[in-house]
């Protein structure tokens, strides 16, 4: 599969990151919402995590409900039919790579800061998050060539 140009949507996109409970959670619910639902979005991690309270807390600042995700790892994705997967972080973009050796997917980086590792009070930790939130959400309207979306 030849990857998305930019502004072209690809029909689905794997987010891919460390433990699957911030970064891709968010990005992958961003994606879905940018486009109105027109991009099947999935998200994966190297390793188990939990769910993350500052993830849930930040989108559901902007009206997305990621409380219900199930994180999982990139060996139990059972869908891999993406044409893209995006990671964001440098051990999902070297598990993301070993994929292609069995899938036709094309691959892209986008280092992106774990706000986990914020230290501080909870408003300066919620901040880290949310930038991490607003990186992701400009990255995909950018990548994407997507207009709107909700106001931060």
């Amino acid at each position: 599969m030849d990857a998305p140009k930019s502004g072209e949507l690809p029909s689905a996109v794997l987010f891919a990151c460390g433990m699957n409970a911030i970064r891709s959670p968010m990005a992958s619910a961003l994606m879905r919402h940018l486009t109105n639902y027109r991009v099947y979005a999935k998200s994966a991690g190297v390793r188990s995590g939990e769910n993350d309270p500052f993830a849930i807390s930040v989108m559901e600042e902007i009206g997305i409900d990621i409380s219900a995700h199930e994180p999982i790892t990139l060996s139990e994705l059972h869908d891999t039919l993406f044409d893209l997967v995006v990671t964001l972080s440098p051990e999902a973009h070297h598990q993301a790579l070993e994929l292609t050796r069995t899938m036709a997917v094309d691959v892209e980086y986008w280092p992106t800061f774990d706000p986990s590792l914020a230290n501080g009070s909870r408003e300066q930790i919620m901040d880290a998050y949310r930038s991490c939130r607003d990186q992701l959400m400009q990255r995909i309207k950018d990548r994407f060539e997507l207009a709107g979306g909700p106001v931060v």
